[in-house]
């Protein structure tokens, strides 16, 4: 279970760990999975990797492009990111994601935004997210252990527009996007990963 004390506070923001709600996963209740890959490179090389927002288009699925927004140019505590996004089923969408936590070779998350209202009622407030993603890093046996975390919600995303048209699938729904979600990070973990061991070794 990941653990989220270490969070800095933030305006109506209420952090809780994902859940592991078993067969009865409610999108209400903000379930999120969690994958770990170890790297054998520098911390300090699996976070340079890690805190680009370009790098996890790379290998996703999903994410097809990042931008940074308003003037930044490099991670910062409320920096704002836009993604384009490409679902075969939800279409394409932008979401614009702000950083909340940016803890040096230790700890970077973000929320992810509707900006656009393409799911509900358009919004920048940290406390509607449609998820809110979080890499960390500890220094491990000579490398690093890099665990990425998402929580779903509570704000509305694409699968809340699955769950309103199917009701009673809810609990399939969220569970079958909980494992393409899982599917993406153990893609990005070992994009990292190879991405990190290849500068360790050219070094």
């Amino acid at each position: 279970m990941p653990d989220f004390t270490g969070l800095p506070a933030m305006p109506a923001m209420v952090w809780r760990a994902p859940q592991d709600h078993g067969d009865e996963m409610r999108y209400a209740d903000m379930p999120g999975a969690q994958c770990e890959t170890f790297v054998a490179a520098a911390t300090s090389a699996v976070w340079e990797i890690a805190i680009d927002i370009q790098a996890p288009a790379r290998w996703s699925r999903e994410l097809h492009r990042t931008e940074w927004l308003d003037g930044a140019m490099a991670p910062a505590l409320g920096a704002r990111f836009a993604g384009r996004n490409q679902h075969p089923v939800i279409g394409a969408w932008r979401t614009v994601s702000q950083i909340i936590e940016l803890d040096p070779e230790r700890a970077f998350a973000w929320c992810v935004l509707d900006a656009d209202g393409r799911f509900g009622k358009a919004t920048l407030s940290l406390a509607e997210p449609m998820a809110t993603w979080r890499f960390t890093l500890t220094p491990d046996a000579g490398g690093t252990l890099l665990r990425q975390t998402v929580r779903i919600g509570p704000g509305r995303s694409g699968l809340s527009a699955a769950i309103d048209r199917m009701p009673d699938k809810e609990e399939y729904l969220v569970a079958l996007r909980l494992g393409e979600l899982r599917e993406g990070m153990h893609a990005t973990l070992n994009g990292i990963k190879a991405a990190a061991e290849q500068r360790q070794r050219s070094d």
